[in-house]
């Protein structure tokens, strides 16, 4: 196995705490959800232990959200571009995609 270069704690940022938090869960009700231990979430919000693809996917599916957005979107970051667009109504949805659309026709 290769060595590992870099400062661990830099490695593998992830928002599953935050997500976690977002959705009201206690680390043992995500640990219930997941089949696993309080201290397994612990470590893995910690950053002290890695965690696997089964994981991160399974997580994701008890939190409601996609594995992709566990690793990228912070929920607490309410300025972030998809939390404007997680709090649109359908009909503001559907107006950003008109505009958005046509910016990219007149860049186009």
């Amino acid at each position: 196995m290769p060595p590992r270069v870099g400062n661990p704690k830099n490695r593998g940022k992830h928002y599953i705490k935050e997500w976690r938090l977002f959705r009201g869960l206690t680390q043992q009700k995500l640990a219930d959800r997941l089949d696993t231990t309080k201290a397994n979430i612990s470590r893995i919000e910690a950053i002290k232990q890695n965690y696997t693809q089964d994981f991160l996917e399974a997580c994701a599916d008890a939190l409601g959200v996609d594995p992709g957005t566990l690793i990228m979107r912070d929920p607490s970051d309410r300025t972030a571009v998809w939390s404007v667009w997680d709090q649109a109504k359908p009909a503001q949805r559907k107006q950003a995609l008109r505009i958005l659309q046509g910016g990219r026709k007149a860049a186009g």
